[in-house]
């Protein structure tokens, strides 16, 4: 092929690329359901409306329950072993964080205690 004829076939795969995602766009505007706000949350509605809503909520976690504690576990237990896994490493890395941060704890030890000496007196 030469380079004309795959810039034209480039031309045309993105023209109907485009053509098919308008079309997509289109369609999910025209499934979109309208909500009338002033009907349906009006004072006579509103409170059986946002119990609706409550029950709808509490449905889905119900049904999702199981999966959402399991998930948590698997969370907790992963946790767990990574850290049982890279105990000695993290102890390591803590002491050797201390070891250097400890002359700037001194110095900055000293500095606060000199302004506390000078604001007292």
């Amino acid at each position: 092929m030469k380079l004309e004829e795959l810039k034209k076939l480039r031309e045309e795969k993105f023209l109907a690329h485009k053509k098919k995602k308008r079309e997509y766009y289109l369609n999910k505007k025209e499934v979109k359901k309208v909500y009338d706000y002033d009907e349906e949350l009006n004072n006579e509605n509103f409170a059986s409306k946002i119990k609706e809503i409550i029950k709808a909520q509490k449905n889905y976690l119900d049904n999702r329950k199981d999966i959402i504690i399991s998930k948590l576990n698997d969370y907790k237990n992963k946790k767990k072993e990574y850290y049982e896994l890279n105990k000695e490493k993290r102890l390591e890395y803590d002491k050797e964080y201390r070891e250097k941060k400890k002359e700037e704890l001194k110095e900055y030890r000293k500095e606060y205690y000199k302004k506390l000496k000078e604001n007292k007196s």
